[in-house]
């Protein structure tokens, strides 16, 4: 027999419940005050739709009421379900087992509270919310006659309204949220609202949602404390040289360039996971560049000084500190977008002194580069560059907020409900403080990056795309190159990296890492978590897809491969270098002081 609903729900001390209504009501009307005040304050009016979402959701009703019968169609399957849903759950009532009509998806830990599934009520809630998600995305999904890329803007922002509309983002359709309300006598409720009007102050009246307790952790303190020294920078990056670990080491030093939209150390979190800290104890000379918190005095920097000041400042910067000519490099993300420009730059100038090359999670080719592409049509451009206009950098909130939405179940409603609903302070996680850590963006690179590389994907096509005077060819990198991609990645799919494999010019070595953009690729040999999948083909086939129905799954990390690959390339062991005690002196310790620079406390 089916569990009937529960009836231990203990009722609240009513003078308790009626203190902490008191409450609730004394600090909405100042959160409405607050709200008001800073509304009045704005220099001018947002505008009502920059993005032009208005028009791209009209183009697609236009061309949903053109085929009234595919509508009828979906309309008539809407109703057979929510019938099914109906018998189902007076089934229910009446004590018969009935199987679930709709399921979340694994993955969803929106429903994991028992009284989504044994509440007949909220089991009913959640149902329907799911039938009525599914049918809004099929309908928007297969609505035909729009261009491609207007379709999958408004597939986004379908799911993003469709995020926000589930029943576990509110107060009374929420069984959690409703227990601690009721067995704290509203004290929660209390609490979260405080949280809130924290979040909007420190937002400066934009509501900047806390995902982690800030003072849980410090940088240089408890995470990126792997030792080394600064012994280079100027204003756009500094160069750690990391303390080596044991007594030799291969004499081609390893040269890692990180993304700029986040702070480096997503390489060295912790001692257990640290990547850095693994390749100093598998014999390498580390090296990785830190970039710096771009503000007022950087704004002139392009996509072409992130080139000549990062990377090649940081090659010389190398070979000062070592006496080396010849390295080996890692580019990650983005900076594996502006590596392979660079190299395709140095292959134009005669500059051979990278002499393997491996990128993590780093398109080159932008032709499918998943849901990121929603954030670079005209429309959204022409509003990036008018925010960007008034400062002269796009403020890293913006970019935390468009990586949020990829994943908005997870990294924005997740903690609306704990921090607003269960009035829970965050975890204390670290990948989380490093995601929250924001960067910004300088407005003439970030303008470059978007309209060359996901707009226009000039970057594949060879000679497409100046830099510094050269016209770039990826075809004239002959280099091995070692890619990684990961299986679940959202920022950098792995169909959009693997499109590279026929793009380089030498030999190009694919591995794809189960997990996602980050996990993907930090993941210590000991934790002992996921899979790998390697494909020892000669030739890489056309499609990822391809690719995969030949591969083999490892399980583990991928790092003990790209050590046997890396170690071949990186030349004999010699004896190991201290940071400074070359032509470069040491100027302050590692982590440095440009990545502890925060523009969000």
């Amino acid at each position: 027999m089916a569990k009937q609903p529960d009836s231990d729900i203990k009722l609240p001390d009513p003078a308790v419940w009626a203190q902490n209504w008191a409450k609730i009501a004394e600090r909405s009307q100042k959160l409405l005050s607050e709200f008001a005040a800073h509304q009045q304050n704005e220099a001018s009016p947002p505008h009502p739709d920059p993005l032009n979402l208005g028009g791209a959701f009209l183009a697609m009703t236009a061309q949903l009421m053109a085929d009234p019968k595919r509508l009828a169609e979906l309309q008539t399957k809407l109703w057979q379900d929510y019938a099914a849903l109906w018998a189902n759950t007076a089934d229910r009532f009446l004590g018969k087992t009935a199987e679930p009509v709709v399921q979340p998806d694994k993955s969803d830990k929106r429903f994991r509270h028992p009284d989504w599934q044994e509440n007949h009520v909220f089991d009913f809630l959640k149902q329907s919310y799911l039938l009525t998600a599914r049918w809004m995305q099929d309908t928007v999904r297969q609505t035909g006659g729009l261009d491609p890329k207007l379709a999958k803007k408004v597939d986004f922002y379908t799911r993003q309204f469709v995020d926000a509309m589930s029943p576990s983002n509110f107060p009374l359709t929420n069984p959690e949220v409703l227990r601690a309300t009721l067995d704290s006598g509203g004290e929660n409720l209390v609490k979260g609202l405080e949280n809130l009007l924290e979040d909007l102050d420190r937002g400066k009246g934009k509501l900047n949602v806390k995902m982690v307790d800030a003072k849980a952790f410090e940088v240089g303190r408890n995470i990126a404390v792997t030792p080394g020294k600064v012994v280079y920078q100027n204003d756009l990056m500094q160069l750690i040289q990391y303390t080596p670990v044991t007594e030799q080491v291969y004499k081609r030093p390893l040269y890692i360039v990180p993304p700029w939209i986040n702070k480096f150390y997503i390489l060295d979190l912790k001692p257990e996971n640290s990547f850095i800290r693994w390749m100093l104890e598998k014999g390498y000379t580390v090296f990785v560049v830190s970039w710096n918190q771009p503000d007022e005095t950087l704004i002139d920097k392009t996509f072409e000084s992130y080139m000549r000041e990062g990377i090649l400042d940081g090659l010389d910067a190398v070979k000062k500190a070592t006496g080396e000519d010849e390295v080996t490099a890692i580019g990650y993300c983005i900076g594996g977008t502006l590596m392979a420009s660079t190299l395709a730059w140095m292959a134009a100038k005669g500059d051979d002194r990278i002499k393997a090359v491996t990128f993590f999670a780093a398109q080159v080719d932008f032709s499918e580069a998943g849901e990121l592409s929603v954030f670079t049509d005209d429309d959204t451009l022409k509003y990036l560059d008018s925010k960007m206009s008034e400062k002269g950098y796009l403020d890293g909130g913006e970019m935390a907020t468009t990586f949020n939405m990829l994943r908005a179940n997870d990294l924005i409603w997740s903690f609306v409900v704990n921090n607003y609903l269960l009035g829970k302070e965050p975890f204390p996680f670290d990948l989380l403080y490093w995601n929250a850590d924001c960067t910004r963006m300088p407005a003439k690179m970030h303008t470059f990056y978007l309209r060359n590389m996901y707009q226009q994907n000039l970057l594949s096509q060879p000679g497409k795309l100046e830099l510094a005077g050269e016209k770039l060819d990826l075809g004239r990198i002959k280099i091995p190159v070692y890619l990684q991609a990961s299986r679940e990645d959202h920022i950098a799919p792995c169909r959009s990296v693997y499109k590279a494999t026929h793009l380089y010019g030498g030999p190009v070595r694919f591995m794809l890492a189960g997990s996602g953009h980050i996990a993907g690729v930090i993941n210590h040999p000991n934790a002992k978590k996921y899979q790998h999948w390697l494909n020892d083909t000669r030739t890489n086939p056309a499609s990822v897809e391809d690719w995969i129905a030949g591969a083999t799954e490892h399980v583990g990390s991928w790092w003990n491969d790209w050590d046997k690959w890396l170690s071949k390339k990186s030349g004999p062991k010699v004896p190991a270098r201290q940071p400074g005690a070359g032509k470069l002196k040491a100027i302050e310790d590692a982590p440095g002081s440009y990545v502890k620079k925060r523009i969000v406390d």
